[in-house]
Parts: structure tokens; C-alpha cells; sequence
């Protein structure tokens, strides 16, 4: 049901438009951002939801010369050149600048809840096919995967080819040099260390890349009988954990660059430098992303020698926090399954098991942006919960 208009005036010499509403309550809208977003024909074209509005002839300093309530669900601003633009109530209320509706913008768009853990992870579990099939499936899947950043899907078949499925259940699979999927193996002359049976401590893949990938697809096709279990660690819980106990620490890894380095041959040849922050944070503060492969951390550090050693101090502490018994959940995949994490905030590890003249154990890995996960979720939701 739509909000309904009391009444709207002009306020500060026409700056901005003050709407008081039906329930009470009121919002104020600056007018230079009305007019830049006004829905008219010549300002927006409504088949790509997209302004027409060039900024150059948008005036910083305009002023409303009248606005006026058309009934209770719209309001008509008239400009100094005589242009007309309506604006629903509807529409008005969900953009109101006060911090409550911001915040519930942010909610609705973004999904920020954050649910953490520890050794103490209930690891969610959703039948593979329902996913592929099923759109209430596949929402509580990516809203999961969102929220505590690890689903395992179960029953796919044990074949190469069930992540291309997947991928394009959600839109797309995001490409690397590794190939649009990878095969986790035991390999001769391994380009890679995850194509070794040796033990892989705690990681988010490919921070050498400047946009690493947001969500990463682990399929497992064969497993050993002796070894070969997966760890995973809520990195944000963690890092949480070190702000509390060694904020210096904290600061350094979230404003240190590392250097990454991966050089080698597979898709194509390539040789990828890039710099990292271990912990990257947003204007709060706050962990957003976490970009950790010691692997992949190149021999070039570019920071002053005298910052060496304090920052191999902080790493280690943080490390130590991801590998504490409190913090690290281990368990072993089955054929079938697929585990779904978040390569921003989920660090994984694997235990070593034994090798052999045959390959014992067999993961198909694919990876795909968050931008992509995202998009597919609000059109699931708008689906599934049929709202605008």
C-alpha cells in the first residue's frame, strides 16, 4: 500500500522539498538531487532504468519555483526553466535521506547481515538439484551463502560438467587463467601448489588478482579414503577477534600492501603482480575483505625495511587466530558434493593425504563474482517473495 502525502512546501529559499506524510513522520529531499533524478521522458529512459540527464546541464544550485501535492500518492515540482517533473510517494519514500530508511535501503539491496562462527559451524546443506530447479531453493541458497559464507550443496553427479550447471543457474562463471573450471589433482610438475597432495594451509584464492573472485565452487568427483580433509575459517570472525585483542596489529595488515605474485602456464601463459591489503576494511573500519595466499606472496615486499618485521608480527598473529581449534571447522567432502563459500571472507585449507601412480583424489573448482551472485539473488527474490 502506497504512502500517502499530507502535505510538501519549499524549504531554505527553495533548496530543498520537505514532504510530511500521512504517518506522522517527514523526509526532506535536496532539489539539485529531485532534479537530476527527475522520471520524466526527457530525463530518463524508463526501458534501461536509466538517466538521460546529462550532468553538464544539471545546475548544482537549483531551486524549486513551485511544487505542489497532486493528490496524496504524487508531487509536481515546477523548475525556473518551466520543466514539470512528478514524483510517486512510493518512490519517495523508499530514497528518504533520514539514516533509518538508508539503513533499511542498505539492508534491502546489499544483504550486509553477517552470521559468524567458529568450530562451532552447523555447515548448511541443500540438495544440489533443488537449487538448479527450484527458486525458493536457490534463494535460500544464495541468501545463506551471503549471510554466514558457506552452503554445501549435496547429490550432484560425480562428473566434470556440474559447475557449468551451476554457473549457469546463477548467470555466469568468472574466467581466469585457470580456465573457465579447474581440476584439482595431483599433477606432474604442478603449475599450482593445490595440484599437489601436500597439505594447503588457510587462503582465499587468487588475491594477486586486482578484483579476486567473490564466490568459489569446489566439486568434489573422487575423494581418498586417508586424508585429504577441508578446513574453512570465518576470516571477518577472526579478524574481528585480532581488532579486539592487537588493534596495531589490525592496522597494519589493513593498511600494509602485500605484493602477489602467480607466474606459470595454463589457459594461457600468464605473469600476474599485484598489491593487496591482508585485511581490507571500509570507511569504518570494518573488514570487507580479506586477501591471504601465502603461496602466492611474492619474494618483493615494497615497504621499508624497518616495517618488516613488525608486519610479519601481525600476520602471524592473525594466522595463528585462523588455525586456533576455536575458530578453524573441519570436515571431508563426499563425492557429489559442492561446497559453495565466499572467497572474500572464507579462508580454506586442505590436509594432505597420501600419493600414489593413480589419481585418488578429484575436485572441479569454478569461481564467480559476487556482482553476478548478487544480481542472480534480488530477481530470485523478486520472485519468490513477488515484491517490486
Amino acid at each position: 500500500m502506497s504512502p500517502g502525502i499530507q502535505k510538501v512546501e519549499a524549504l531554505d529559499e527553495g533548496h530543498f522539498v520537505c514532504v510530511k506524510w500521512e504517518d506522522g513522520s517527514e523526509s526532506s529531499y535536496p532539489c539539485v538531487w529531485l532534479r537530476d533524478n527527475c522520471q520524466c521522458p526527457l530525463c530518463f529512459l524508463p526501458s534501461a532504468a536509466a538517466r538521460r540527464l546529462l550532468f553538464e546541464d544539471l545546475d548544482v544550485n537549483i531551486v524549486v519555483k513551485q511544487v505542489a501535492l497532486a493528490d496524496r500518492e504524487k508531487i509536481s515540482i515546477t523548475w525556473p526553466d518551466e520543466h514539470t517533473s512528478e514524483y510517486e510517494a512510493k518512490w519517495l519514500k523508499k530514497r528518504c535521506f533520514s539514516e533509518e530508511a538508508r539503513a533499511v535501503m542498505r539492508a534491502d539491496l546489499f544483504l550486509p547481515e553477517c552470521q559468524y562462527w567458529g568450530s562451532d559451524l552447523q555447515l548448511p546443506k541443500i540438495p544440489f538439484e533443488e537449487v538448479l530447479y527450484n527458486d525458493e531453493s536457490a534463494y535460500k541458497w544464495l541468501c545463506t551463502l551471503k549471510k554466514v559464507g558457506i552452503v554445501l550443496l549435496t547429490g550432484a553427479a560425480t562428473r566434470q560438467g556440474e559447475l557449468i550447471r551451476l554457473g549457469h543457474r546463477i548467470g555466469f562463471l568468472r574466467l581466469t587463467f585457470y580456465g573457465p573450471t579447474w581440476q584439482v589433482q595431483d599433477k606432474a610438475d604442478a603449475n599450482n601448489v593445490a595440484y599437489t597432495t601436500g597439505r594447503l594451509c588457510f587462503h582465499t584464492d587468487y588475491p594477486v588478482l586486482q578484483h579476486p573472485p567473490g564466490v568459489q565452487f569446489l566439486h568434489c568427483i573422487k575423494q581418498t579414503a586417508a586424508g585429504g580433509e577441508s578446513e574453512v575459517v570465518d576470516g571477518f570472525h577472526a579478524s574481528n577477534k585480532l581488532k579486539k585483542q592487537n588493534p596495531e596489529a589490525y592496522q597494519i595488515l589493513s593498511s600494509t600492501a602485500v605484493d602477489y605474485a602467480d607466474v606459470g602456464v595454463d589457459y594461457c601463459d600468464f605473469a600476474v603482480h599485484c598489491k593487496q591489503r591482508i585485511i581490507d576494511v571500509d570507511s569504518r573500519g570494518q573488514a570487507i575483505r580479506i586477501n591471504y595466499n601465502n603461496a602466492t606472496r611474492d619474494t618483493v615486499f615494497d615497504i621499508p625495511a624497518e616495517k618488516v618485521r613488525p608486519f610479519y608480527a601481525a600476520l602471524k598473529e592473525f594466522n595463528d587466530l585462523l588455525n586456533s581449534a576455536e575458530h578453524k571447522f573441519t570436515y571431508k567432502l563426499e563425492p557429489g558434493d559442492i561446497v559453495t563459500f565466499d572467497n572474500w571472507r572464507v579462508l580454506h585449507g586442505r590436509q594432505s593425504y597420501p600419493s600414489g601412480s593413480e589419481v585418488t583424489r578429484h575436485l572441479e573448482g569454478a569461481y564467480a563474482d559476487w556482482d553476478v551472485v548478487m544480481s542472480r539473488l534480488r530477481l530470485l527474490r523478486k520472485r519468490v517473495l513477488n515484491t517490486d
